[in-house]
């Protein structure tokens, strides 16, 4: 999933039923032109459909996935105008040259931490490192960020409030000055 184009707009969709989720998939195609950019199984037992278009047609498609999914819906999202940071963040192609502060949000849902990461890079002068959605994690997920720690702490803590409205956080973490040779596995 590695978009050329600038992605401002995004909808997402987590079921806990595989094959409910396959359905709803093909309805979020079939009710506006938007194009999926992700869609997996998530340990344990979950799908994941991630999707773009014009903000018009993702709210459409999201409805109908919605709707399809019924009772199978673990988590929504809908953001129309997504931080420029959080899609290179997904992709893992974020080039970290700062080292002062570490922040890690870790959530129970794929789409909690792309929410958490959004919020963050919107909130603090921050560095969105890494958004992981992961089908290996048991269905959980993560959002690394860097800046200076007043920043880290006001990102984390925004993100957070968030995610813990949601019930979907599982915890976060602060580091300043992390130890330089974290630094090839951060």
């Amino acid at each position: 999933m590695k978009p050329k184009e600038n992605i401002s707009v995004i909808g997402a969709l987590e079921f806990n039923s595989i094959a409910v989720g396959t359905r709803a998939m093909d309805e979020i195609v079939k009710a506006a032109p938007v194009r999926i950019m992700e869609a997996e199984v998530v340990n344990p037992g979950k799908f994941f459909v991630l999707f773009t278009g014009d903000v018009a047609s993702v709210d459409a498609s999201l409805s109908r996935g919605k709707a399809v999914g019924g009772g199978y819906l673990v988590d929504e999202l809908f953001i129309p105008r997504l931080h420029r940071q959080i899609m290179p963040a997904i992709n893992r192609s974020v080039e970290c040259n700062r080292w002062d502060a570490a922040g890690i949000i870790e959530c129970f849902s794929l789409i909690a931490s792309i929410e958490a990461g959004d919020i963050a890079a919107k909130t603090a002068n921050v560095l969105i490192t890494e958004i992981r959605l992961s089908s290996d994690m048991g269905g959980k997920s993560y959002v690394k960020m860097m800046g200076e720690v007043h920043a880290v702490e006001v990102a984390v803590s925004a993100g957070v409030e968030y995610i813990t409205k949601k019930g979907l956080l599982c915890t976060r973490v602060i580091i300043p000055k992390p130890h330089p040779d974290i630094r090839p596995f951060y």
